[in-house]
């Protein structure tokens, strides 16, 4: 797997001016438009349009993942968390999570490696010091993973919480995080660069910032093979899955219209995050960008 890094942020910005207008939203040529997909649409109205969407996958949302991706989501999020490195008594905030996928790994993750190592009364305090919060849009998301904790044994945590939030506007203290990650839910969206300066104030110092996304592949062959499987396999697989053909091909569209990874590892850098780097996950379909607020 391929790590990139980005120490120069002059030929960062260079880069960002002259591809940033080619994908990001319309917002760059109209003050108050952006992308939905391959739509232009009013600022004001593309939050409600990707409510929409994943209040319409919302019950659907795990089974379509494991299809689309074959079941490497989980693998994904798995080393995503494993970059993350989660300690006992962390303070974390996972945001566009509301399924609880990351959430509920790095818990099992702080809680499987020191398990052993501690007594009963130990344990507890560790549950009572560890802070998992879990920020989204969407209340239909987030009761999805409320239900998944329960079934997990985890949804009676002092230290697991659920909260309906904007990424963009975010309800917690200047400082207060130890990590902060999201996991396919930047891309969606209207402002980056918001989202980017709301992870950067919340985040203490030498706090991590871990963003996993499906990005874009640079390699002709396999891109058009990928290009295929996206347009002409995923929306037809909602549609028989999930009887909702269009939310997939939002879903599609809207990766075309992400930043590639050296314009969005820019983006980073300008939001004041430090030794930013990415990793490209099987030839770029995916990528796990990071910074550190120094």
């Amino acid at each position: 797997m391929l790590v990139i890094r980005m120490p120069v942020r002059i030929a960062a910005r260079s880069l960002r001016s002259k591809i940033l207008p080619m994908f990001t939203p319309a917002a760059t040529l109209h003050s108050h438009a952006t992308s939905f997909g391959f739509k232009e649409v009013n600022e004001e109205d593309k939050s409600q349009l990707v409510g929409n969407v994943f209040t319409k996958v919302a019950s659907n949302y795990d089974i379509m993942n494991d299809l689309m991706s074959g079941g490497l989501h989980r693998l994904w999020k798995e080393r995503l968390v494993s970059k993350l490195s989660p300690f006992p008594g962390m303070k974390h905030l996972d945001v566009a999570g509301g399924t609880g996928d990351v959430a509920f790994r790095i818990l099992e993750t702080i809680y499987s490696v020191h398990r052993r190592a501690v007594d009963d009364t130990l344990e507890d305090d560790l549950h009572e010091e560890t802070q998992i919060h879990v920020c989204d849009i969407n209340p239909n998301m987030l009761n999805v993973g409320r239900k998944r904790a329960q079934q997990r044994g985890l949804g009676d945590l002092g230290s697991l919480t659920w909260i309906e939030g904007d990424a963009e506007r975010l309800t917690f203290e200047d400082n207060s995080m130890d990590g902060y990650t999201i996991a396919f839910g930047i891309r969606n969206v209207t402002h980056i660069e918001k989202v980017l300066a709301e992870a950067y104030r919340v985040l203490k110092k030498g706090g991590r910032f871990l963003c996993l996304e499906l990005s874009h592949v640079d390699t002709p062959v396999f891109k058009q093979l990928y290009d295929q499987y996206s347009f002409s396999v995923i929306p037809v697989m909602g549609e028989l899955v999930a009887g909702d053909r269009d939310s997939y091909q939002y879903l599609v569209e809207s990766v075309r219209r992400f930043p590639p990874q050296e314009v969005f590892a820019s983006m980073i850098a300008d939001a004041g995050f430090q030794k930013v780097e990415y990793e490209n996950l099987v030839g770029g379909v995916v990528a796990i960008h990071s910074g550190l607020k120094i």
